[in-house]
């Protein structure tokens, strides 16, 4: 089992920066995929981006260039650092953990005005 707690939404200018961080309450180190999802109201869930124990990253197309998922197994976070946020960007940022089942933190939420 792994308790993920996110931190690091707000409220943000269209073209601001933010810096989401996901907290375990145990080793990632041994933990293969991470990573971001987002949500809106009445939508499905999507993937922002992932990060493997090695590294290899994998974005979803809205969000390169603008993104970069980082991990620090030493530390047991996850980071997002998302940059010129649009106001479509706006939503609930959960963060994954792949074990024998996905574990999902609780979310944090990320507002962009216009």
């Amino acid at each position: 089992q792994v308790q993920l707690v996110e931190s690091g939404g707000g409220l943000v200018q269209a073209g601001g920066s933010l810096r989401l961080s996901c907290a375990a309450s145990r080793s990632i180190f041994i933990i293969d995929a991470m990573g971001w999802y987002r949500q809106t109201p009445g939508k499905q869930r999507e993937l922002v981006a992932t990060i493997s124990r090695t590294g290899r990253t994998n974005y979803a197309d809205s969000m390169k260039g603008r993104c970069t998922i980082s991990r620090d197994n030493a530390k047991n976070m996850v980071y997002l650092q998302m940059n010129s946020l649009k106001p479509e960007d706006t939503a609930v940022y959960y963060c994954f953990a792949d074990l024998s089942i996905r574990y999902w933190g609780q979310g944090t939420q990320v507002t962009v005005s216009s």
